[in-house]
């Protein structure tokens, strides 16, 4: 792959030059979190590059083990700040959803179908669990703060329904399917015209990198299946998880938003 200098790589944040004169220009205020975003990203991806050269070079299962665990206590936090949730609500539930789901998914690709015989090598057991940790992110907030603000928005239709004799599962149905489809239709539309209308970045990647095109593709689609089985097997077991800590004993909601 042709490597990137440092002045193209000047060359290319250029760019960020057409956003930002939009959001003055149209008085948005974006220009100083769009900054504070592209300046955190620079830094963070560069502290990556060089965390991530010591590890493939330690290669130690352990290491890689605990790495995946840092990432996922960044992601609870992560979650927690952006849905705004009471921290003993939802911390433990998006723990569990992040590791269990993106180890169980994780470690059936690295083994089945990339057929490694250790599945913590560094090469690849970080940056398949960092992928599905990004997409089940995404979609744990979209659902569980539209399942939640729902749930808060409707109560009177939930106390209705658990009223007239539905348990506590049945009459949250409603906000539940709301958020699971809210959170996966994008997913889904995506995955409809990927290849046609969207070029997805791993194929491109790869194809970059010197790949052959149907090698790239069969990447491609793995990873597109692996992230949304992931994300939806992270959702349920959150769910599950936090269903206590949302109704009482008798069915009422509790108060879980900061």
């Amino acid at each position: 792959m042709k490597d990137i200098g440092v002045i193209g790589l000047l060359l290319g944040l250029l760019l960020m030059v057409v956003p930002l004169l939009i959001f003055a220009k149209l008085r948005i205020p974006l220009v100083h979190s769009t900054l504070n975003g592209l300046i955190r990203m620079i830094v963070q991806l560069y502290l990556v590059g060089l965390y991530l050269k010591y590890l493939f070079e330690m290669d130690c299962w352990y290491i890689n083990v605990v790495w995946g665990l840092l990432m996922t206590l960044v992601a609870m936090g992560t979650a927690l700040q952006r849905t705004k949730l009471r921290p003993q609500t939802l911390a433990i539930p998006f723990f569990a959803g992040f590791l269990i789901a993106g180890m169980l998914v994780g470690a059936y690709f690295l083994r089945f179908v990339l057929e490694l015989p250790n599945l913590f090598t560094a090469q690849y057991f970080i940056p398949i669990f960092g992928l599905l940790l990004g997409n089940m992110l995404g979609v744990n907030i979209l659902a569980l703060d539209t399942f939640l603000g729902t749930l808060q928005r409707e109560r009177n239709a939930y106390y209705y329904l658990l009223g007239n004799g539905a348990t506590t599962w049945e009459a949250s149905l409603p906000p539940l399917r709301a958020a699971v489809q809210k959170a996966f239709n994008p997913c889904i539309a995506n995955m409809a015209v990927m290849g046609l209308v969207s070029m997805p970045g791993t194929m491109i990647g790869q194809i970059l990198g010197g790949s052959q095109p149907d090698t790239a593709i069969r990447y491609q689609m793995m990873i597109v299946i692996i992230t949304f089985v992931a994300s939806i097997l992270s959702l349920m077991i959150t769910l599950l998880m936090v269903r206590p800590k949302v109704f009482d004993k008798r069915g009422r909601i509790k108060e879980f938003r900061l």
